[in-house]
């Protein structure tokens, strides 16, 4: 779309609820512009329903560019619900704006999607998984949704949870749970009977009974009391358990700020 008749309110902001608006800071002088315009006219045609191209001309439009912080040009950035969600500066290769496109731009199902992990953190967990499940039935690769359904089926169903991180392979913003739950499925399918004899053994039985509760508070006690007492007991699997609920929980969460200092103290 080009600035003829162009309403910045309309045009970008209000269409960005309905679909996403790729905004192109542009001017005529600037050469990397001129390099950049007929790659995102191309893209813009390819993925024709999936986002609208706008071309802003910050010499026609200078307010703009001032409003948005726009410092050099071109200067693209991404508007979705009347917010701007990523950008990007410079003439970038075709291939790296595709992939950077397919990164950025909301699939058809995310709004399903974001309903299904607000029902998730809200503890309806039958209601989250039921549409996760519904959307991949729609697109099976839709990581955000492949992600939702380990962590709702991680501690009921460890197998299925192991397949689903398989289905995520690649996918770097996945690495760390995925990681994660594949420690947890296999410490959720151990059987203490299988465990070597030791001192250690029961308290480390007991952790895994509150893991599989997903008591992670007394599960990360029982873990990193057994990394005092023997750290290397089951293939160093206590370090690792700590370490996957962690990273399961996030950094941030306040079970994993409670426990993460005595975990560090404990390894040294």
């Amino acid at each position: 779309m080009t600035t003829e008749h162009f309403d910045f309110q309309g045009d970008v902001l209000d269409q960005s609820h309905d679909i996403p608006v790729l905004v192109d800071f542009w001017a005529a002088w600037c050469a990397p512009c001129r390099m950049l315009a007929p790659i995102l006219e191309r893209l813009a045609e390819k993925y024709s329903g999936s986002w609208k191209l706008v071309k802003i001309d910050t010499e026609r439009f200078p307010e703009l560019a001032e409003r948005f912080g726009v410092k050099g040009i071109p200067d693209v950035r991404l508007f979705v619900n009347g917010e701007v969600v990523d950008s990007f500066s410079g003439a970038l290769p075709e291939y790296q704006i595709e992939q950077w496109l397919k990164k950025v731009i909301p699939g058809p199902y995310a709004k399903e999607v974001d309903l299904a992990e607000k029902f998730f953190f809200q503890g309806k967990c039958g209601m989250a998984a039921s549409l996760a499940e519904g959307v991949l039935q729609k697109e099976p690769m839709n990581s955000k949704a492949l992600a939702l359904l380990i962590r709702l089926r991680l501690f009921s169903h460890p197998y299925e949870a192991v397949n689903l991180c398989r289905r995520l392979e690649g996918e770097a913003e996945y690495v760390s749970l995925c990681e994660a739950a594949l420690v947890i499925a296999r410490l959720l399918m151990l059987q203490k009977d299988a465990l070597p004899l030791d001192p250690v053994r029961d308290c480390y039985a007991d952790a895994l009974l509150k893991l599989a509760g997903e008591n992670f508070d007394e599960a990360l006690e029982g873990f990193i009391g057994v990394i005092r007492e023997n750290r290397y007991f089951d293939d160093d699997s206590s370090r690792k358990a700590c370490i996957a609920i962690f990273r399961y929980l996030g950094e941030e969460h306040e079970i994993t700020r409670k426990h993460r200092k005595a975990f560090d103290r404990a390894l040294y």
